[in-house]
């Protein structure tokens, strides 16, 4: 291998004798040519040699040299003749001259060629150099371009995956309060205790979570949008109960405004129909709620068409209408109309945007007329297939007080203290073992010593999330438990969380305590009790159950005759988390102290003293 400069690297001698393009670049001075041009330019004057390296001198160099060499040529033909041939020398010699200026002649004008043929190959080859350094060139300012374009590729991928985990974190912190806020509401709205105002006040307290989370989904589904992900649920949903929870909250809404509201449905609807209960809902919400508040007398009319599988939905209203300029521009990120502007009540613009996105998706499409001063009407079509053989539905109508059947074991795991409590809240008084986790390692440790029926496991937890532990217990040997998630975080930020192999279901926080049971009743196949049905609590009995050490039986009577409650439930905790075997023990003393039966509670503690003295 040898360096060679026309290719700017190294380059193996048979390449180099194939190739005869570069003239001999690698050795400059070794040409015939370049040698005699060299040598003519050392010996002659610099005017003169300029002449002679011209066209002309080329031309009449190789002129001379070829007319030169048919002149020796013809002068030993005339020799040879001469010798042999006497007296025909004159006849010879002319016949040779006429031959010698005929072929100058032929010389002449080939040579022409020669010179004109050799300075157009050198012309072009100078071009070709020239346009190859310029296309190198070219290629260069282009990988410039790429590269600075890839940087810019990653720093805004960069700032994308930045401000998406954030959207995502935000999300999760915000979640995790309004679980809590949430939850406690729907506790309360089933106390029958309650007086109607209490009650319909936490209802309002309910109402405004739920709010609260569905502004926190338009975040997150911007910032899906943004990054091309956004993914659909096949639900069945039933249509007829959809619609009139739809209908039931903005008539009130209406009615608060003194405007009417009016809906209009076909008179056969299908039962159940497969769509995205949550897109469809956020869709339908946006612009039933843009009608509302743009509308300041008058009415806002909801009207369904069926017909299948497309379902049309309607949204009319008497409000200040849309200029036709504005008929597009209000479905652009950020935009509202010209007239819509000057309303008291303002948006974040995005509503219709994120609309219009979802409708596309789900199969359909959203379009507007508008006439200024009369009102505008809205008109959604989407894909919405009759559900032939719906799944059974079980919605929880009537409070659950318990189940039928064995006790079941659940084990949570939750890093947020309030979560473990509102959840004990909800499933201890229904009669199933509630055990505890703060962590992923606490979880394991406990899952050791006994054997859950059910485990709730919240993914976002330090050190160890959720889908590391439902994995390392499948390995741990709990195939036959049944594992649901639950977490603040959107489904879609882990990647694709239902194609993991070791959960058996997912929720999202807040939690909402129907569903949640309704995923408990399938998960663990078991029959509720509802109203004053007779409730199975956990049983246990000094004489035969099991009994913790003696150290944690006196601090519990110490903190019973202080009455401090809390204080009894974090020591149920720990009992709990160290002797798992006790799981009957802590369920009977927790359910008593839920009650607040304390005096149960000091009477079980004190035969159970006794029993160990």
């Amino acid at each position: 291998m040898a360096s060679c400069p026309a290719y700017a690297g190294p380059i193996c001698s048979l390449c180099c004798s194939l190739d005869a393009r570069c003239h001999d670049l690698c050795k400059p001075h070794a040409r015939f040519q370049v040698q005699v041009s060299e040598t003519l330019g050392r010996l002659m004057p610099q005017p003169i040699y300029a002449r002679i390296n011209s066209q002309v001198g080329h031309y009449i160099g190789v002129f001379v040299v070829s007319a030169g060499l048919i002149a020796l040529v013809l002068g030993l033909i005339y020799l040879q003749t001469s010798a042999s041939v006497h007296g025909e020398n004159e006849l010879v010699s002319d016949v040779l001259w006429k031959v010698f200026f005929s072929l100058s002649i032929i010389i002449g004008v080939v040579a022409w060629l020669f010179v004109l043929a050799q300075q157009s190959r050198r012309a072009a080859e100078a071009e070709t150099r020239r346009q190859t350094a310029l296309l190198i060139q070219e290629i260069d300012a282009h990988k410039r371009t790429d590269a600075e374009l890839q940087r810019a590729k990653e720093v805004a991928e960069s700032a994308n995956l930045a401000k998406s985990r954030y959207v995502v974190g935000l999300s999760h912190e915000l979640r995790s309060p309004l679980n809590a806020i949430s939850g406690y509401a729907q506790l309360l709205e089933q106390d029958t205790t309650l007086s109607t105002k209490p009650r319909d006040q936490v209802r309002v307290v309910r109402r405004s979570a739920d709010h609260l989370s569905g502004l926190i989904d338009g975040i997150l589904d911007i910032s899906k949008i943004e990054a091309g992900r956004l993914y659909l649920s096949r639900d069945e949903v039933r249509l007829s109960e959809f619609l009139d929870q739809l209908v039931g909250m903005f008539r009130l809404q209406a009615a608060a405004k003194g405007i009417d509201f009016v809906f209009r449905r076909p008179p056969t609807l299908p039962g159940v129909v497969y769509a995205d209960e949550k897109r469809l809902r956020q869709v339908l919400i946006n612009l039933l709620s843009n009608a509302i508040k743009f509308t300041q007398s008058g009415s806002v009319q909801f009207v369904v068409h069926y017909r299948s599988p497309v379902a049309e939905f309607e949204v009319i209203d008497t409000g200040p209408g849309i200029q036709g300029g504005d008929l597009e521009r209000i479905f652009a990120p950020f935009e509202r109309g010209a007239l819509g502007a000057s309303q008291p009540q303002t948006g974040t613009g995005l509503g219709l945007t994120i609309s219009r996105l979802l409708a596309g998706v789900m199969g359909g499409d959203i379009k507007v007329t508008s006439t200024v001063g009369t009102g505008s009407t809205f008109k959604v079509k989407i894909l919405l297939s009759e559900v032939i053989n719906p799944q059974r539905i079980a919605p929880v109508e009537a409070p659950v007080s318990g189940y039928h059947g064995a006790r079941k074991t659940i084990l949570v795991t939750d890093d947020d203290p309030v979560h473990r409590d509102l959840l004990r809240e909800v499933l201890t008084p229904l009669g199933f073992i509630l055990l505890s986790a703060p962590d992923g390692a606490g979880c394991l440790a406990l899952a050791q010593h006994c054997r859950p029926d059910l485990f709730l496991l919240d993914i976002s937890m330090p050190a160890m999330d959720g889908w590391a532990v439902a994995e390392a217990l499948r390995a741990s040997g709990h195939h036959q438990a049944r594992i649901l998630m639950v977490s603040a975080s959107a489904l879609e930020a882990h990647g694709a969380p239902l194609a993991q192999p070791f959960h058996d279901g997912y929720l999202m926080k807040p939690i909402d305590i129907p569903r949640l049971l309704e995923t408990i009743r399938q998960l663990l196949k078991i029959e509720w009790q509802y109203g004053s049905d007779d409730v199975a609590v956990p049983f246990w009995h000094p004489e035969t159950g099991s009994k913790p050490p003696l150290r944690h039986i006196e601090a519990l009577i110490g903190l019973g005759q202080i009455g401090y409650v809390k204080g009894i439930q974090l020591k149920l905790d720990e009992i709990g988390s160290e002797h798992p075997e006790h799981a009957d023990f802590v369920a009977q003393m927790r359910s008593l102290v839920d009650r607040f039966d304390l005096d149960q509670y000091m009477a079980t503690l004190k035969t159970l003293h006794a029993y160990e003295h």
